[in-house]
C-alpha cells in the first residue's frame, strides 16, 4: 500500500462514498466522523443496547456505495462486521467494494421498512473484509470516475443523444461502470454502450433516474441556505401538488415554488398538514364583511398569526389586518342583519396599496388594478 499512500488522491472522490479521507489502508472509516459526509447515511440507534448472549446476531448488513446507493447483503460465514468496515461483496458480475453502514437488529428493521425479505435466496452475499489488493483496485477505480465522466459526456454529445449523463460509478473490481442518466423520452443507447465499452475497457450499464434522484445524487444548496433535503436526509419522494402552495398562502410563482430539480419543492409538504388543521378555524374567504362604508372583501390571511387582510370592494387603496376573533365577531353580527360601522374599528394594522405591495407581492396585486 506504500504506493497508494504516496499518491495524491482526491478527497472529494471518496466523500461520495461517505469517507472524510482517501482510502489508504484496510482499517475502514472512522464511524464518529463518516456521518458528516455520508449522503443519506443511516444511524444505528440500537448500537448501545446489548443483546442477550444466547441471541443469534442478525446475519445481514447494509452496505453503502457511491452517493445514496445502499444495498443489503447476507453474511455467509461467522465473521463479525462493524460499521465503517470496508467489505468485498457480490457484484454482477465479479465483486464490489463498499463500506458497512448498518449491522445488527437495526438492519432487520431497515429491511422491513424497505420490504426486503432477508430469507430470500437471491440476496447477495458478503465475501470478506476487503484485502489490500481489493483496496488498491478500488482506489484506482474511484480515481478514474472523474475523467471517465468527462469523456463519456463528450461521446454522448457526439452521438446527438437526447440524454444527460449525471454520474458514473465504477464497481470495486474495476470491471464494470454504471452510468446514471436522465432523459425525457426513451433513448436508444446501444451504440453508445459499444463505444463506451471500447473506450474504457469495462462492462457498461446504463441506469435511468428521475430529476429528483438526479438532484439527490449531485447535491447542492437550496434557497434556504442549507444542503438539499434529498441529498442529506430525505429518502422518499412523495408527490407535491400546487394545492399545498395554495393552502400555505404562497404566491403561485413557478420560479419560487420549484427546486433545483425544476419540480415543486419537497418542503412544500412539510408544514402542509399543520396549515390544513389551522385553516379549519378560519371562515370562508368568499364571505364579505358588511359595514356601513361598504363590503370588506378578503385579500390575504396569515395562518399562524391568526389574522386576515381585507379591503373595501369599492376602494382598493387601503388594506386592513383584522384578528380572526374579530372577523368572527363581525360575521356573527352580519348573520343577525347588523352592519358594523367600518373596518377601522377592528383593525390592528392598516396599510396603503403601495406599502401592502411588498407584503403580498406584485403578482397578487394584479387583480386590484
Amino acid at each position: 500500500m506504500e504506493e497508494i499512500k504516496n499518491n495524491d488522491i482526491n478527497n472529494d472522490s471518496f466523500m461520495t462514498r461517505g469517507c472524510c479521507n482517501p482510502m489508504k489502508d484496510t482499517d475502514g472509516c472512522n464511524v464518529n466522523t463518516s456521518h458528516r459526509c455520508s449522503k443519506l447515511d443511516s444511524y444505528n440507534w440500537l448500537k448501545n443496547i446489548e443483546q442477550p448472549q444466547s441471541y443469534k446476531a442478525f446475519d445481514c448488513i447494509e452496505v453503502r456505495f457511491k452517493n445514496s446507493r445502499k444495498e443489503f447483503f447476507k453474511i455467509s460465514d461467522n465473521t463479525e462486521y462493524n460499521e465503517g468496515d470496508i467489505v468485498a461483496v457480490e457484484g454482477v458480475p465479479g465483486h464490489d467494494i463498499g463500506i458497512v453502514a448498518l449491522t445488527g437488529e437495526v438492519t432487520r428493521l431497515q429491511m422491513l421498512k424497505k420490504n426486503v425479505n432477508p430469507d430470500i435466496d437471491s440476496l447477495k452475499k458478503v465475501y470478506r473484509k476487503a484485502k489490500v489488493t481489493d483496496i488498491e483496485k478500488w482506489v484506482l477505480a474511484v480515481e478514474n470516475e472523474e475523467k471517465t465522466m468527462a469523456k463519456a459526456k463528450k461521446i454522448a454529445s457526439e452521438q446527438n443523444l437526447n440524454l444527460k449523463l449525471n454520474d458514473v460509478e465504477y464497481q470495486g473490481d474495476n470491471t464494470k461502470a454504471i452510468f446514471y442518466y436522465t432523459a425525457e423520452d426513451r433513448v436508444d443507447f446501444r451504440t453508445l454502450i459499444k463505444i463506451l465499452a471500447e473506450e474504457f475497457k469495462v462492462r457498461i450499464e446504463m441506469r435511468q433516474i428521475g430529476v429528483r434522484q438526479e438532484a439527490s445524487r449531485l447535491g447542492g444548496i437550496g434557497v434556504c441556505g442549507r444542503e438539499l433535503c434529498c441529498s442529506s436526509w430525505l429518502t422518499t419522494f412523495k408527490s407535491v401538488s400546487t394545492n399545498a402552495a395554495r393552502v400555505q398562502q404562497l404566491s403561485m410563482n413557478p420560479q419560487k415554488l420549484a427546486g433545483q430539480c425544476s419540480k415543486l419543492k419537497c418542503c412544500l409538504n412539510f408544514e402542509n398538514d399543520s396549515y390544513v388543521d389551522a385553516l379549519k378555524e378560519f371562515p370562508s374567504t368568499d364571505i364579505p364583511l358588511k359595514t356601513a362604508k361598504g363590503e370588506g372583501v378578503f385579500n390575504k390571511l396569515d395562518v399562524y398569526k391568526r389574522t386576515i387582510w381585507y379591503t373595501y370592494a369599492n376602494d382598493y387603496s387601503n388594506f386592513y389586518e383584522i384578528p380572526l376573533d374579530k372577523v368572527k365577531e363581525i360575521l356573527e353580527k352580519n348573520k343577525k342583519g347588523e352592519k358594523v360601522s367600518s373596518l377601522d374599528d377592528y383593525t390592528i394594522k392598516k396599510e396603503t396599496k403601495k406599502d401592502f405591495e411588498n407584503f403580498i407581492g406584485q403578482d397578487d396585486l394584479t387583480r386590484f388594478d
